[in-house]
C-alpha cells in the first residue's frame, strides 16, 4: 500500500504547557487508524494539526509525499483532508441538501451539476437522503452526527478525520452510525477516529495508536493494544 500521511516527531506546545511531543506515525492509504486515550492526552490537537487549523511548534506533517506542514486548512482540504468534530457544526439555517452541497461545491470548484450529483450520493449513503430538505437546526443528535459525516464525504477526501463522532449517542444510536463507518471501510476510505467508545473503534480499524501526555504509547492491533499494560493503566486505570 502507498504512503498516504506521516507525521515525523510533531509537537506542539501552547505557551509552557507541552500538548504534543514529538509524536511520530505513518498511515498507508485504505488504513484506519484508531486513537486512544484519556481526556487530555492531545488527541484533538493532533487531529487540528493535521487538518491545518493549528501550527505545530515543531516536526513536519507529510501527506501524499508533499510537505503540508504550513499549509492553511482550505488548501488541504482542496489536497483531500476533511474532518468532522466533537461536537456537530452544521449550517443550521440551511436544509441537510444544502449543507452537503456546500461541501460538494466549494471543496473542489465542482461545477453545479456534478456538486449535485455527489451530494445525492452522499446523501444515500450516510442515511440522509429522507430528511434532506429538512432544516439542520432542528435534528436530532444523530442525523447531526451523520449530516456531519456527509459533509466531510462530500468532499471526496483522501484522509478523513473523525473526532469522537460517536460521542453522546445511546448504543441503538451508534450502532446505526457504526453501520456506515463500517460501509465506507469496505470502501477503502482511509481514516483516522479518535474515539472513546473502545469496542465500537475497535470494530471499525486496522490498528489502535494509545496516546497519554501528548506522547505516542502504544501502537498495534486493535485487541493487542486494548489487552496491554500501558492501555489498562492509562486508559482503564487498572495496574
Amino acid at each position: 500500500m502507498a504512503l498516504l500521511l506521516e507525521l515525523a516527531n510533531l509537537s506542539k506546545s501552547f505557551g509552557g504547557l507541552q500538548i504534543l511531543n514529538r509524536l511520530s506515525f505513518t498511515l498507508n492509504a485504505g488504513e484506519a487508524l484508531g486513537i486512544l486515550g484519556p481526556n487530555g492526552a492531545g488527541k484533538t490537537t493532533m487531529l487540528n494539526l493535521i487538518a491545518g487549523e493549528l501550527a505545530p511548534s515543531a516536526g513536519k506533517i507529510f501527506f501524499n509525499g508533499q510537505d503540508i506542514t504550513r499549509v492553511p486548512a482550505y488548501q488541504r482540504c482542496h489536497l483531500g483532508i476533511a474532518r468532522t468534530y466533537q461536537i456537530p457544526r452544521p449550517f443550521t439555517g440551511m436544509t441537510v441538501y444544502e449543507n452537503v452541497l456546500v461541501g460538494a461545491r466549494y471543496s473542489r470548484n465542482r461545477n453545479e451539476r456534478d456538486a449535485e450529483n455527489l451530494s445525492r450520493a452522499v446523501l444515500q449513503q450516510t442515511g440522509l437522503y429522507e430528511c434532506r430538505d429538512m432544516i439542520a437546526g432542528n435534528l436530532r443528535l444523530l442525523e447531526r452526527k451523520r449530516l456531519e459525516l456527509a459533509r466531510a464525504l462530500a468532499t471526496e477526501p483522501k484522509l478523513l478525520l473523525l473526532d469522537e463522532i460517536g460521542g453522546g449517542l445511546t448504543e441503538p444510536e451508534l450502532h446505526e452510525l457504526l453501520a456506515v463507518i463500517q460501509d465506507l471501510r469496505a470502501q477503502n476510505i482511509t481514516l483516522i477516529w479518535i474515539e472513546h467508545i473502545v469496542h465500537a473503534l475497535a470494530s471499525a480499524v486496522d490498528r489502535i495508536l494509545a496516546m497519554n501526555f501528548g506522547v505516542k504509547l502504544a501502537e498495534g492491533a486493535p485487541q493487542e493494544i486494548i489487552a496491554s499494560k500501558e492501555f489498562q493503566e492509562i486508559y482503564v486505570g487498572v495496574e
